[in-house]
């Protein structure tokens, strides 16, 4: 069968693809994996070789304990980090930040500096260390800052080790930092991250010295498993829509997608196995804990997950996951896709939130035990997130709205956007007698016995799982299951810490309450719990969460269904959310506004580049190669015709629906046109609106009608490599 022609050199360079010669010799291959971790990583084990004992301590009380940085050590680090990265090759440094693109961004200062002598001395002080100076005004600010106010800093987040950066030609110390404008507004996703887990951690506390604990820090801990596809490179060049959009915006549904559910934990093909490979060697060194690989369920998809960590270094490790696996996929000739649906009809790419609470002595705040209905401390962190995911499922719900995810959510692999808790069997067994007075179980796990003799008798869980629900309880944590793949975690964690911290604040001032007054401490957690389970009950949810008896089940209990982006994001400026950032430090009412004006322009844009990118590949690629064909059959039956002979009426039937078809695409591009071009009045929310109300269902008109051409256009004339070619051949 022939194709057009860029279609057929992209097959042909797939199918004639072979590791030799693009398998690099990688020189750690043959290390230990215990010596190869973190190898690239400025952390607490180099820091107590090379720092004298009382800089150490000091900066590992900040780490561990959140103490103030003391600035006399900064010069000292400052060195020891330098000394550290040259040894290694480093030429530069650079202030590693996170700004509200969703991206990561740096700029590289060499270590070199002139002396009077005409020479060159290296050199990288404590103040250089401590604060960058990177301009702000091409970064959004959602209105902090004018175009004009330039002046922004970077500052070092000792909280997040310092790593070196391999490029083939150099290498570079890179230097976690927050980033904040003049005013000290955060321009970032990491500041209000921390402050965040100080809120978190400050109220947490509160309740675990109740319990009479001795630790001195909370922290949130984090594991996002990252789904991605791995298409070849070949295919992404002949497809304007991946380069700009990061998704198709045309493609026929294939004969085979993932029907037949083969693809799904299977074995991984050769050539993406070699590049996962790679991606955890470098992985590895800069200390991130990748623990799983797998097929996902789509074909051409796949998953890495880590180890859960504390939550900031999580997000700043997950960034560096994602362009790890991007950089990596291209010396294998492939393209890594991280948006949420870049193929429609297969399954889309999320980013499961495994998140958790810890103290600084190793406990696991979310960890039931074995009898969990005993552990008074666990049931009353358990009801605090219940609460927090009650009283503000809305605002988990703008933790994840942004045009990607509205692809994603609500479909059949992804859960809707109605936020609610899956608890499983045991807990749910619990919580339902708490209410009732009670907090005892004869649910356990128990054994499985499989039936074969030569298998082993296995442990079972108390529960089990539920992968269509958005927040479910996994064993000792929560996992936030519809976050997208391409989006940084910082939102969502950011979100969850806040309103957590509100619910153990006020656990905490009725337990301190009763506890001054002389009452008993459980008699107090016994009264508290069964009005928290109460007031938090409508959210849990153990069943399917795609059936429409659900939304029908959701709306009686009052659950907010935000299906749209547009839809969510008012919540995040609301009275009741800038209050709650406002009460505990993470974001002013400034910060807030700017964030919500960040998501409304970046939501627009999206809507803008695809529409234009829909037009540009309706009227350069699939009309002309429509219409040749259109040609090609007008032609056959005008030749017939010529020869006295009868024209089948398949034929006939043909070219007529060719006709239509072309015509529903011409009218359809001229109405994507009209409303692209049109001037909309009003405020950010209503810009955004009207791309989500016109420009959108405009563009699904042009892109069924450029799919329906698919089927019918000859194959060797169709410009755009089809879905089965690019989900198929590796």
């Amino acid at each position: 069968m022939e194709h057009s022609t860029a279609r057929q050199n992209a097959i042909n360079a797939i199918t004639s693809w072979s590791t030799k010669g693009h398998r690099p010799n990688l020189k750690e291959k043959h290390k230990p994996l215990r010596e190869l971790y973190a190898s690239n990583v400025f952390n607490e084990e180099v820091m107590r070789t090379r720092l004298p004992d009382h800089v150490f301590k000091a900066l590992r009380n900040t780490i561990k304990k959140g103490a103030p940085l003391d600035p006399t050590v900064a010069d000292i680090v400052a060195t020891a980090m330098r000394e550290w990265a040259m040894e290694r090759g480093a030429t530069h440094y650079t202030h590693w930040f996170q700004p509200m693109t969703g991206l990561t961004a740096e700029k590289h200062d060499s270590f070199l500096a002139p002396n009077d002598g005409g020479q060159a001395i290296s050199e990288f002080r404590g103040s250089e260390l401590v604060r960058g100076e990177p301009d702000a005004s091409s970064f959004p600010s959602g209105g902090i800052r004018a175009t004009f106010e330039a002046r922004g800093y970077t500052a070092w987040d000792p909280t997040s080790p310092a790593f070196i950066l391999e490029n083939p030609n150099g290498i570079t110390l890179c230097i976690p930092t927050a980033f904040c404008s003049w005013t000290g507004e955060a321009l970032d996703k990491k500041t209000p991250l921390l402050r965040s887990m100080d809120a978190l951690s400050n109220q947490a506390l509160r309740v675990l010295k109740l319990f009479g604990s001795k630790a001195s820090r909370v922290h949130t801990t984090a594991g996002p498993e990252q789904e991605y596809f791995l298409i070849d490179k070949n295919f992404y060049y002949a497809r304007p829509d991946l380069i700009n959009a990061g998704r198709t915006l045309f493609g026929a549904k294939p004969p085979k997608g993932q029907e037949m559910e083969d693809h799904y934990f299977g074995s991984i093909p050769e050539r993406v196995l070699a590049c996962m490979l790679e991606t955890e060697t470098e992985l590895y060194k800069l200390g991130v804990p990748v623990k799983t690989r797998h097929n996902e369920v789509a074909p051409s998809q796949y998953e890495i997950a880590p180890i859960f960590e504390n939550a900031n270094v999580a997000t700043d490790h997950n960034m560096l996951v994602m362009e790890t696996m991007k950089r990596i996929a291209d010396r294998y000739g492939l393209q890594l896709l991280l948006h949420e649906k870049p193929f429609a009809g297969v399954n889309g790419s999320g980013k499961h939130l495994n998140w958790s609470m810890s103290d600084d002595l190793g406990n696991n705040l979310l960890k039931p035990g074995d009898t969990p209905h005993d552990n008074a401390q666990f049931l009353v962190y358990l009801a605090a997130v219940l609460r927090a995911v009650a009283k503000h499922g809305d605002l988990l719900r703008v933790a994840i709205a942004y045009a990607g995810n509205d692809h994603r959510l609500g479909a059949n692999e992804a859960p809707p956007a109605i936020i609610s808790v899956f608890l499983g069997d045991m807990l749910q067994d619990i919580v339902d007698q708490i209410e009732k007075g009670g907090a005892k179980s004869t649910k356990t796990g128990g054994t499985m016995t499989v039936g074969v003799s030569v298998l082993p008798t296995l442990p079972r869980d108390p529960g089990d799982r539920n992968r269509t629900s958005p927040f479910a309880f996994t064993g000792n944590k929560f996992e936030f299951r519809a976050v997208g793949s391409s989006q940084s975690i910082s939102g969502p964690n950011i979100v969850l810490n806040t309103i957590v911290a509100e619910s153990l604040d006020e656990i905490a001032t009725v337990l301190e309450k009763g506890v001054a007054a002389g009452k008993d401490l459980n008699s107090e957690i016994q009264a508290l719990l069964p009005k928290l389970i109460a007031e938090s009950k409508q959210v849990i949810f153990n069943g399917d969460n795609y059936t429409e008896a659900w939304h029908s089940e959701a709306e009686k209990r009052g659950l907010p269904n935000r299906r749209s982006t547009i839809d969510s994001l008012p919540d995040l400026i609301s009275p009741k959310s800038i209050a709650l950032f406002g009460k505990y430090g993470v974001l002013s009412e400034r910060e807030v506004h700017s964030r919500y004006e960040i998501l409304l322009e970046n939501y627009k844009k999206t809507v803008n580049i695809e529409s234009q990118l829909t037009i540009q590949i309706a009227k350069r690629m699939i009309l002309p190669a429509s219409l040749r064909y259109q040609s090609e059959v007008a032609q056959a039956i005008a030749n017939l015709k010529a020869t006295g002979a009868a024209v089948p009426k398949t034929q006939s039937a043909l070219l007529s629906e060719l006709v239509t078809t072309i015509e529903e695409l011409e009218t359809a591009i001229d109405v994507l046109e009209e409303v692209s071009e049109h001037h909309v009045d009003g405020d950010s929310l209503s810009h955004a609106k009207y791309s989500h109300d016109k420009i959108i269902p405009a563009m699904n008109a042009v892109r069924t009608a450029g799919d329906k051409l698919e089927g019918l256009v000859a194959d060797d004339l169709w410009p755009l490599p089809t879905y089965q070619e690019m989900l198929f051949i590796k």
